[in-house]
């Protein structure tokens, strides 16, 4: 398995270029064909302001659209031709990002979107990302909006708690992993330790099988909650990339996301691989 198509979410935020940078750096990587993929999202106002306004608030926003998306292609196609590459191709769309992002990602192998920010003038939610992973039938990769990322997936953790959510995180990542100096198995906050261990070591087998070497590093801890463990131990390792399940469930048209999923999605300090 590798990733032979990447798509990168391109909005009108500060962190852009950034996160274009590092799917251009994995793209030469896995010698894939690179997708971008600009989605502006329409306000849409009261019924009442659309039935006195609605042409001219259809015309101001068509307006930006045509803008944003020139400059943002603009964006795209500088960093590409700087970077050397020609297997490239620029998407947009007009509708709710997550909705265009989560279709888009079905022609491709791995998503790369960035963290929320509130302070960043990017036009999307911040629910985006969570609510893009639990949608999306792909791997995302969530970059931090804060640090630089020369390297993602040279030393690896992987949360790993048996779940179907986990398996399909660690399958979606075969490439890092495959490629990584250093892979770490870890279970965090468990009631049976005995029982996770041997988990922890039949995954380390099934992944010496699939050529990738990988140790057991169990933590359980008591006093801090699973996902700020797991940016404390990605810390405590010098790790640049966290591979995880993303546990969530639709609940009266919400989406309600476990406990170390909302932490990490809101405090992540590292480059975070989710699937769901």
């Amino acid at each position: 398995m590798s990733y032979k198509t990447i798509l990168v979410h391109i909005d009108s935020g500060k962190h852009t270029e950034k996160r274009l940078a590092v799917a251009i750096d994995l793209t030469k990587k896995y010698d894939a064909y690179l997708v971008g993929l600009y989605v502006f999202s329409p306000y849409i106002p009261p019924g009442y302001i659309m039935a006195q306004m609605g042409a001219e608030i259809e015309a101001a926003q068509n307006k930006i659209a045509v803008e944003s998306m020139s400059h943002a292609e603009e964006v795209f196609r500088k960093q590409t031709s700087e970077a050397g590459l020609h297997d490239i191709e620029w998407q947009t769309a007009y509708t709710e990002p997550v909705q265009a992002v989560s279709s888009r990602a079905r022609y491709a192998d791995l998503v790369v979107i960035g963290q929320s920010d509130s302070k960043d003038d990017s036009g999307v939610d911040m629910d985006f990302p969570e609510r893009l992973v639990l949608t999306a039938v792909r791997p995302v990769l969530i970059l931090p909006n804060a640090g630089d990322f020369p390297t993602i997936g040279k030393r690896i953790i992987v949360a790993w708690n048996g779940s179907q959510e986990a398996t399909r995180a660690i399958s979606n990542a075969t490439p890092f992993l495959r490629s990584a100096d250093k892979v770490y198995v870890m279970v965090v906050n468990s009631e049976n330790s005995t029982k996770d261990i041997i988990q922890s070591e039949n995954m380390v087998h099934y992944l010496e099988r699939l050529g990738i070497q990988a140790e057991v590093k169990d933590l359980h801890g008591i006093e801090i909650d699973v996902g700020n463990e797991l940016l404390s131990s990605a810390s405590d390792l010098s790790a640049d990339l966290i591979v995880m399940g993303c546990y969530g469930h639709s609940r009266l048209r919400e989406w309600v996301l476990g406990g170390a999923t909302r932490t990490i999605l809101e405090s992540m300090t590292v480059p975070v691989l989710m699937s769901h």
